[in-house]
C-alpha cells in the first residue's frame, strides 16, 4: 500500500488518497475467511469446511470486502499518515472509493492537522512577582489563629452578655402577628457579634443578664433569601439561658511548648515566618506562572482546529469522572445529583480547553523556534516519573504512551522554562496598565 495523493483541502484539513495493492487485498481475505469462514453454512460442505471460492460463489464475491477494509484501518491509516509527513491530529472522515480483486482498494480520507503557530515576544514578558517577605502582622495573625483553636469556652456569671460572648438563647419569631417558619429554636449557641443572625439581632442581646425574657424587634433585608420575609419588621421573642465566654491562653513560652516542638515565643516565632515565607514563595511562584501562561496564550497566533478543542474538553472530563470515581462517585451520578448534562460540562470547560491547546501550542513553536530536542535519558526520565506517579511498571507506561508525545512534553517544558528565565519582574499588573488604556 501506498500514499497516492495529498492536498490541503481547506484550514488545516488535507485529503489523502491510499492505495492498497490486489496482492495486499487478497492476503487481507484469506485471513479473514481463515476467521469468518468457521460460522458460513455452504450446502454441500459441513459448517466450516467451504473452500473460499465456494464460500464467495454462493455469496457472492464480495461477501469478505468489508471484513477486509476493517482488518486493514489501521495499517492502511498508518501509511497514509507516515508517508504524508503531517502532523495529524485526527481523521475526520474515511471513504472506500473503489475495491476490487483486480485492482485493490483505493481509499480516501480527511485528516485534521497541526495548525500553523506564530509567536513573537516570548521574552521579556513582564510580569508581577509579590513579595515572599513574612510580616509582623501576618506572623501575629496566625499566633492568634493557634490561639483560637487552644482556646476554652467557660460559663460567665455576674455580668451581663457582651459583645463576642456566646450566649445560649430560645427564640420565636413573628411577622404580623403570626409565626412564621424557620423562626423559632432553643438552646440556640450563637456567638455576638458574628453576625449570623440578621443585622439587629446581636446588638439587642447585649447587656441582658440570664433568665432574662426580652423582645428583639428587627426588619429582614430587602435581599432576604425567603420571599415571603424579604423587608418585613420581625419580633422575636427571647429567652437567655447561659451566657459562656472564649478563653483564649497567654501567649507566653508555657503557650508554645504545649503547641508545638519548641520551647520560646523567639522560636516559635521564626518557625511561622519561615512557613508564611515558603506558602508565600509558593504563592509568588505560581501567580508567575499563570501570569506566564495568560502572556502566551495572548501571543499564540493561530487558527485552532475544532477537534483539538474537542478532544481537549473530552480529557478534562475524562479526568473529572476519575477524581469522582476516587471519592466512590461517577461523572453519571454526579450529573444526577446537579441536574447537569454531559453536553453542558462540554459547553462548560470549552474556554479552558482551548486556552490549554493554545498554550501548548505556543510552547511547542517557541521550542521549534529555539531548536529544543529531547535526550533518551530525558525522556527515559519522564517515563520514570509517569511509572511512579501512578505505580505502574515502566513497560506498560511505554506501552500506552509514545515516546514521541514524551518528548513533546519535554521540550514544552524546556521551552517554559526559557520563558520564565527571560521574565521581566515589574510593580505594575499587566491589567492595571491594559485598564487605563
Amino acid at each position: 500500500m501506498n500514499l497516492k495523493s495529498s492536498n490541503n483541502v481547506e484550514t488545516n484539513q488535507h485529503e489523502l488518497v491510499l492505495e492498497v495493492t490486489p496482492e495486499e487485498l487478497n492476503q487481507a481475505i484469506n485471513e479473514v475467511y481463515k476467521r469468518e469462514s468457521k460460522r458460513m453454512n455452504v450446502p454441500g460442505f459441513r459448517k466450516g469446511k467451504a473452500p473460499r471460492a465456494f464460500i464467495e460463489k454462493f455469496y457472492g464475491e464480495d461477501v469478505f470486502y468489508q471484513a477486509a477494509v476493517d482488518h486493514l484501518y489501521n495499517p492502511m491509516m498508518n501509511t497514509a499518515i507516515d508517508e504524508s509527513r503531517l502532523e495529524v491530529v485526527g481523521v475526520n472522515s474515511y471513504k472506500i472509493e473503489k475495491i476490487s480483486k483486480e485492482e485493490g482498494i483505493e481509499a480516501k480520507l480527511v485528516v485534521t492537522v497541526q495548525p500553523e503557530v506564530k509567536i513573537d515576544g516570548y521574552k521579556g514578558i513582564e510580569v508581577v512577582k509579590e513579595s515572599a517577605e513574612p510580616t509582623a502582622e501576618e506572623i501575629d495573625n496566625e499566633i492568634e489563629r493557634i490561639r483560637q483553636r487552644n482556646s476554652r469556652v467557660v460559663t460567665v456569671e455576674g455580668r451581663s452578655a457582651e459583645d463576642s460572648d456566646i450566649v445560649v438563647i430560645d427564640f420565636d419569631g413573628y411577622t404580623d402577628g403570626k409565626q412564621f417558619d424557620g423562626g423559632k429554636a432553643e438552646n440556640f449557641d450563637l456567638t455576638l457579634g458574628s453576625g449570623q443572625f440578621i443585622p439587629g439581632f446581636e446588638d439587642q442581646i447585649v447587656g441582658h443578664n440570664v433568665d432574662d425574657e426580652f423582645d428583639v424587634n428587627v426588619k429582614f433585608p430587602d435581599d432576604y433569601h425567603a420571599e415571603e420575609l424579604k423587608g418585613k419588621d420581625a419580633t422575636f421573642k427571647v429567652k437567655l439561658h447561659e451566657i459562656k465566654h472564649r478563653e483564649l491562653p497567654d501567649v507566653d513560652d508555657e503557650f508554645v511548648k504545649d503547641v508545638s516542638e519548641f520551647d520560646t515565643i523567639e522560636e516559635y516565632r521564626k518557625d511561622i515566618e519561615k512557613n508564611i515565607r515558603t506558602r508565600k514563595e509558593n504563592a509568588a511562584e505560581a501567580s508567575v506562572e499563570q501570569q506566564l501562561i495568560k502572556a502566551i496564550i495572548d501571543r499564540v497566533e493561530s487558527d485552532v482546529p475544532k477537534m483539538m478543542i474537542d478532544r481537549e474538553v473530552d480529557e478534562i472530563i475524562n479526568s473529572f469522572d476519575m477524581q469522582l470515581r476516587d471519592q466512590g462517585m461517577n461523572l453519571e451520578t454526579y450529573l444526577k445529583y446537579t441536574q447537569g448534562t454531559v453536553e453542558g460540562l462540554q459547553e462548560q470547560y470549552r474556554e479552558r480547553a482551548e486556552q490549554q491547546v493554545r498554550v501548548r501550542l505556543g510552547l511547542a513553536k517557541i521550542a521549534e523556534i529555539e531548536g529544543f530536542e529531547a535526550t533518551e535519558e530525558e525522556i527515559e526520565a519522564e517515563y520514570k516519573k509517569i511509572a511512579d506517579a501512578y505505580g505502574m511498571p515502566i513497560e506498560n507506561v511505554k506501552a500506552m504512551v509514545r515516546s514521541k508525545d514524551i518528548a513533546k512534553d519535554v521540550y514544552n517544558q524546556k521551552a517554559m522554562e526559557l520563558v520564565k528565565e527571560n521574565v521581566v519582574y515589574t510593580d505594575k499588573s499587566p491589567e492595571t496598565e491594559e485598564s487605563k488604556d
